[in-house]
């Protein structure tokens, strides 16, 4: 593989040489198998390139990969991927790592990205960004960790899982214009030794990158992985959900403050037209679905409590 200037994605049939992968095609629909959008690849970081493989390759690890059904780069056209400017066709598909981080109370964290932010303003995700050139997947992830959130683990405080893989486009369907960012984004699960009051004492988020921080427990996870975007037939929130949630609030300063999000925000969906809304982006909400499949959470689903403010 040729040198590089930042961490890119690219593509492999099992050990062969990995080709860099073009901005305009669909990373997801690029690997045999794919059915109903998702595939599973094999990932790894090799010499600041992250290798997405088909079949098995030395050193690799077996995740899921999945996009949204409305994926810009699932629908677009070759004439439409000509119109493209040729900077944005020469930037690749970048690369994220996004970290789920869960307390010993099993509770998970979500940060509310900021208003002034170019890419998903005001979308709820988890934690993270771009892996720089010589960073591990787990050091680009505790190191957005701090910097967006001012939580500073120590390997002693944590395990870490790799959850699975997002295929991300903004904007995220074709209806919203054409797509001017594709990313790959980890996301990885971080199974803390503290309650979420222990860490909430310990928020100090960068009023830059973050407006909002909420703890979520199981059941409103379940009721936000059911919402699904692009779908007309979900399922319906349970009835006993609460009507709002406690979050922390951040000003431009970097103050922080309780106040109550409505749930309904949580339980809200990707709009097909138009300006985007506060919700839970659909990346995440395959990450939560993935977190709520992993065994120690069904094992404390068994003995749900209901939802408390933190």
């Amino acid at each position: 593989m040729e040198a590089v200037k930042k961490v890119l994605v690219y593509l492999s049939e099992g050990n062969s040489v990995p080709q860099c992968a073009r901005f305009v095609q669909s990373i997801t629909g690029h690997f045999p198998g794919c059915h109903d959008d998702q595939v599973e690849v094999g990932c790894t970081l090799e010499r600041n390139c992250f290798v997405v493989s088909a079949g098995e390759r030395e050193g690799a690890t077996r995740v899921l990969l999945r996009r949204a059904p409305f994926c810009s780069f699932k629908h677009l056209s070759l004439s439409e991927a000509a119109t493209l400017p040729q900077d944005v066709q020469n930037r690749g598909v970048d690369v994220g790592v996004a970290i789920l981080l869960q307390t010993a109370d099993q509770k998970v964290l979500l940060t509310r990205r900021a208003a002034g932010l170019r890419i998903f303003p005001n979308v709820w995700v988890p934690p993270g960004g771009h892996v720089e050139l010589g960073e591990e997947l787990l050091e680009a992830g505790l190191r957005e960790l701090k910097e967006e959130t001012g939580l500073a683990l120590t390997p002693e405080e944590f395990s870490s899982t790799l959850l699975g893989l997002w295929e991300s486009a903004y904007p995220p369907m074709l209806t919203r214009g054409l797509p001017r960012r594709h990313h790959i984004v980890i996301y990885m699960l971080l199974r803390t030794c503290h309650t979420h009051l222990q860490l909430q004492s310990r928020l100090h988020p960068d009023p830059g990158e973050v407006s909002g921080c909420v703890w979520l427990d199981t059941a409103l996870v379940r009721a936000i992985v059911s919402a699904v975007d692009g779908s007309e037939h979900s399922g319906t929130a349970p009835p006993d959900l609460p009507l709002t949630v406690s979050m922390s609030e951040v000003s431009l300063e970097g103050s922080v403050s309780q106040s109550a999000l409505p749930v309904s925000v949580l339980l809200g969906r990707a709009p097909a037209w138009g300006e985007d809304v506060e919700r839970v982006s659909t990346g995440t909400k395959f990450a939560l679905e993935l977190w709520l499949d992993t065994p120690s959470t069904q094992e404390s689903c068994r003995s749900d409590t209901p939802l408390d403010a933190p």
